[in-house]
């Protein structure tokens, strides 16, 4: 049970991105749906023309309609948002593209940073396709909380001393009422955001389109999501690349334990770098700076720093701030002006970083529903299973592997109040019959860690591995032309990079 459970939404620098000019797409031709296979009850799915309309430039969009329960598909329906951008040179199919999450709106990644979500070697070959899953954005979507009320679940201060009785009862209270939210506001969708049936939405989107196979660059929780759909199709799953894998067969409380040994790691390459720069506020050797750095984490704890807005920077603010940054090195600086002004009474930058994960918007108001959708999701496809023994047992690991995030970690566990029980697994995937399916892992990725993507690669019965030698979340179009190649060879040409490529 740990307070920043799960995996959080992949891809987007905080320190923001330039991007070349993209070039104006060519007209694709209509392909007629893909109904190959597809069972009766199904086929008016399946058979959907999509309507597109222009939605900005080079864009255009659709709504197509998947059944709120795919094995009742007379049990009402769903609406899920699709943007395409169209090959910009002769179009070879499809390709869909998820940023991560569980939480994270396909639709805007591609039609708000195209050139970020994919280089331009897929964008002149491929009809670019954004979606946001069931649950998420402008798709039917999970709805728990208004601004205010949601300012308070996320940032709110909790006045009972941690890790006492009363704490974790004030905490389970608050997680309650969240949960009563969503399910009051959520219109009876919340048994349905799950990962399986988000995986099934992807065939239906690949069939609607026309594609006979899918071709797939899925981020961070996208891996899973692409590794589920490889599992329940593989025999449509041609090429699929998985970038800063989720092993699957790990259950939620050791995906909370490995993420902070992989952040406190990432810290520590973080005060390693800052100490060589002049704007560092720490001094000394690495292990001095470290604890610098966890004695005021610690006065934080103690007493929250009042932000101009009035809210209250706290020790697990700070931590979700810092953790924001720790994502990518571009965001290096970005944390060492937040740190700066943290040690001079001002917590205006640190909560700009915190907001950026909680996609809080400068005038108060939240940007899309991720938060929500990515607690719906995590609560329906993760097992709580987890007794005091194995809580004792992750405190531990915590202390021995992150010892500074580890006091501001655990928590109790939100799913124990959603209001449905999960229905995921964690288990292996092997996707026996599919084609080759590359998994990019990068050796020092604090959101997935790198054993993640090699278990995965192992997992897969056609597995490839692809590593990347450096620091940040994913590996694909962070500026190694040796990725690069073997993605876009891969996507583009059907070239399987060689099992194990190393990239330095």
């Amino acid at each position: 049970m740990t307070a920043l459970a799960g995996v959080a939404v992949a891809s987007v620098a905080l320190s923001g991105c330039l991007y070349a000019q993209i070039p104006e797409p060519a007209p694709s031709e209509t392909r007629s749906p893909d109904v190959t296979g597809v069972p009766a009850e199904l086929l008016p799915y399946y058979s959907q023309q999509p309507a597109w309309t222009a939605c900005g430039a080079g864009m255009d969009c659709t709504d197509i309609t998947a059944p709120l329960d795919w094995d009742d598909p007379g049990n009402g329906d769903i609406s899920l948002a699709i943007v395409r951008h169209r090959a910009s040179g002769q179009a070879q199919g499809s390709l869909l593209v998820n940023p991560g999450g569980p939480g994270g709106s396909g639709y805007d990644f591609v039609a708000d940073s195209l050139g970020f979500a994919v280089g331009a070697a897929l964008i002149e070959r491929f009809d670019v396709i954004g979606f946001d899953p069931r649950g998420v954005g402008r798709s039917t979507a999970v709805s728990c909380l208004d601004a205010t009320s949601m300012d308070d679940y996320l940032y709110g201060v909790v006045d009972e001393p941690r890790n006492t009785p009363q704490w974790e009862a004030a905490l389970t209270a608050r997680d309650a009422s969240f949960a009563d939210a969503c399910e009051a506001n959520s219109h009876g969708i919340l048994p349905y955001i799950t990962t399986v049936n988000s995986a099934r939405d992807m065939d239906l989107i690949r069939g609607v389109l026309g594609d006979r196979t899918l071709n797939y660059l899925g981020y961070s929780y996208g891996t899973f999501l692409g590794a589920t759909y490889a599992k329940l199709y593989p025999e449509r799953a041609q090429r699929l690349v998985l970038d800063g894998a989720i092993d699957p067969t790990v259950s939620g409380l050791e995906v909370g334990v490995t993420q902070a040994a992989g952040f406190e790691s990432a810290l520590r390459a973080y005060l390693a770098d800052c100490l060589t720069t002049r704007e560092c506020p720490f001094n000394g050797a690495l292990d001095e700076a470290l604890t610098d750095f966890r004695a005021l984490l610690a006065s934080v704890s103690r007493a929250p720093m009042r932000n101009g807005d009035g809210r209250m920077l706290t020790a697990d603010t700070m931590v979700t701030g810092v953790i924001a940054a720790l994502y990518s090195a571009d965001s290096w600086p970005y944390l060492t002006q937040a740190l700066t002004a943290v040690l001079q009474g001002d917590s205006s930058v640190m909560f700009a970083l915190a907001d950026s994960y909680n996609a809080r918007n400068p005038d108060g108001g939240y940007a899309d529903n991720s938060a929500e959708a990515f607690r719906a999701y995590n609560c329906m496809d993760y097992p709580v299973e987890d007794g005091q023994a194995e809580l004792d047992a992750a405190q531990a690991q915590l202390e021995a592997h992150a010892p500074t995030f580890a006091p501001y970690w655990q928590a109790p566990d939100p799913c124990e109040v959603w209001p449905y029980p999960p229905v995921g697994v964690r288990e292996a995937i092997t996707a026996p019959g599919s084609g080759p399916i590359v998994v990019v892992g990068t050796t020092n990725d604090p959101a997935t860690p790198y054993e993640w993507s090699a278990s995965l690669a192992d997992q897969l019965e056609d597995g490839v591995l692809v590593t990347r030698v450096g620091e940040g979340h994913t590996g694909y179009n962070k500026g190694s032309g040796c990725v690069d190649s073997a993605v876009e060879g891969f996507l583009i040409d059907g070239t399987v990079p060689q099992d194990g490529l190393r990239c330095e």
